[in-house]
């Protein structure tokens, strides 16, 4: 799978969709920062997921996936010891609630981005997820439309990898 953040074009299984990025656009992984809202470029592999069990079905995926429980959150505190990964609400340090009242967060695909092993400060929390159903960029994560997300996830694997471009 690739994402052209030139374009907001996402490719897999030779088809392409459109998406959306960071509202202040791209940058080299090595450059990004926690809270800069911008996508990080650099291949990175699709660990698992979480969906909204209350809206949707289990993903039809290859990709293990687990139903989001109220309590389901992302440290995103730097220097925490849990940072950039899933924490239990409420938290101690800050998180992202992963229950959200929109629908971006129906289906969420943790991209392996700054995760083996977390360093502090380089960024948290970047997923593939759906898109708002205004479609404003998001805070660095590739967001696509329910449907193409539908069309996606039967296609991808623990061997699959997202590049951004």
């Amino acid at each position: 799978m690739i994402v052209n953040t030139g374009n907001k074009q996402l490719l897999c299984n030779g088809q392409s969709y459109a998406c959306v990025i960071g509202r202040k656009g791209a940058i080299p992984q090595s450059e990004g920062r926690e809270g800069d809202f911008k996508t990080p470029l650099g291949r990175y592999r699709l660990r698992y997921g979480f969906y909204r069990a209350d809206r949707l079905p289990a993903p039809s995926s290859p990709l293990t996936f687990h139903a989001i429980r109220s309590d389901d959150g992302w440290c995103d505190e730097r220097g925490d010891a849990a940072y950039n990964q899933p924490v239990r609400l409420p938290y101690p340090a800050s998180a992202e609630r992963l229950m959200r009242d929109d629908c971006a967060y129906d289906v969420i695909i943790v991209l392996g981005h700054n995760d083996a092993p977390p360093i502090a400060g380089q960024g948290s929390a970047i997923f593939l997820h759906i898109t708002r159903v205004d479609q404003r960029p998001t805070a660095g994560c590739i967001a696509v439309t329910p449907d193409a997300m539908a069309t996606i996830l039967p296609h991808l694997s623990l061997d699959s990898y997202i590049e951004i471009i």
